[in-house]
């Protein structure tokens, strides 16, 4: 009831209040709902390994002094063809595209840990920058933590932004050797050099250089040492001269304004990208309460969180089919919230393996989930799960 008075009533205004809404895009499993949870302080959106967990575009607000952002956390890009083979809505495949449309600034998340995927964007998310060229993007870097050799974020960043940042060519410079069999951690140095006819313009700069051996720089520093590699490409295009044809041999997008290299999961340098966030809002109305965490509702949370640890203790496409039905939501004597749902599988087998040998499995489910539930909720919470076979 206080969630549902708190989006109903019209929003607390301070005196000067600014405002940013924030697409977070990108392949299914790139860290969307991790970054977002991280933005936000807290566990609102479901997190797992398996693709496909964010099945609807859900809202997120972080209110600071006199600025609110407002992160709409999507479902993962994804092919028509994909959305069938993982049962999922139409919504998965409308979602990303709507939240484009209400967005001040498009967030475009890779994971440089996956090898197979890191090297490029991908078709639907190319496409979602092509159809939306007037809204700012940032290229965010995830997992960072998780390469070991960091000289391949050099690479990356060269064939992702197709060598230019903020309309100025990259110079992407390391001070050793790419030796793959070193195990030293080679500085990352990523400068912008000022196109000839501007070399007065100012860039904001995301993060140090060298911090940690593995940040990012973006400055226009042209007179920077010269060193091993260096990587310089040519001027782009306007965004408006990409058509179906030109995408097709696309595999970077080279009108980003910035670049994020950070470990959602862990939470390293989430806080620069905070920041840069709080300091791109533009005066504007709020549209949450400044008590408001997430538009979902209570119950939307609670479905998002038991399916979360339904996909990562069932295999394969075996969770895609579970169908939740909450039978009980009520107060209990003491305060603590009670929770009955109901898990409807369309086999037999499916049901024993969501049960478990001796319910083993049913168990660590609803422990898990109650867990994560009192901590978003902030209070007892007693959940109960039944499974069976739907008719």
């Amino acid at each position: 009831e206080e969630q549902d008075r708190l989006l109903q009533n019209r929003p607390d205004q301070p005196q000067n209040p600014k405002v940013l809404r924030i697409a977070i895009i990108g392949a299914p499993n790139a860290g969307k709902s991790t970054l977002s949870n991280q933005l936000l302080g807290r566990k609102v959106f479901p997190v797992s390994q398996k693709v496909h967990t964010t099945r609807c575009k859900a809202r997120g607000v972080i209110t600071y002094e006199d600025t609110q952002l407002i992160i709409l956390d999507t479902p993962g890009l994804t092919s028509p063809f994909k959305a069938k083979r993982h049962k999922l809505d139409e919504a998965m495949l409308t979602d990303p595209w709507d939240s484009m449309k209400h967005a001040d600034l498009v967030l475009v998340l890779v994971d440089v840990s996956d090898h197979w995927t890191r090297n490029c964007l991908s078709r639907e998310v190319l496409k979602c920058l092509s159809q939306f060229p007037q809204i700012p993007s940032v290229l965010v870097l995830n997992k960072v933590d998780l390469l070991k050799k960091k000289f391949i974020l050099l690479e990356l960043v060269t064939e992702l932004t197709e060598g230019i940042v903020n309309g100025r060519k990259l110079e992407v410079r390391s001070a050793f050797k790419q030796n793959s069999d070193s195990s030293a951690k080679p500085p990352l140095q990523i400068s912008q050099a000022s196109p000839p006819e501007n070399r007065a313009g100012e860039s904001h700069c995301p993060q140090e250089a060298n911090k940690a051996q593995e940040g990012c720089s973006l400055g226009n520093s042209s007179d920077t040492r010269t060193s091993e590699s260096s990587l310089v490409t040519e001027a782009a295009q306007g965004p408006n001269c990409f058509g179906p044809r030109d995408l097709k041999n696309k595999k970077g997008w080279p009108f980003f304004q910035e670049i994020f290299m950070l470990a959602a999961l862990r939470g390293e340098e989430v806080d620069t990208l905070k920041r840069y966030l709080l300091m791109q809002a533009k005066p504007g109305p709020w549209e949450f309460h400044s008590d408001v965490l997430t538009s979902q509702s209570p119950q939307e949370i609670c479905d998002n969180i038991i399916r979360e640890k339904i996909l990562e203790y069932l295999p394969l496409e075996v969770p895609y089919g579970v169908i939740q039905v909450t039978e009980i939501w009520e107060e209990g004597p003491s305060g603590e919230l009670l929770i009955m749902q109901n898990l409807l599988v369309p086999r037999k087998s499916h049901m024993m393996m969501l049960i478990g040998r001796g319910g083993k499995v049913i168990s660590r489910i609803a422990q898990e989930a109650g867990q994560d539930l009192m901590n978003v909720f902030l209070c007892d919470v007693r959940l109960k799960l039944k499974v069976e076979v739907k008719s």
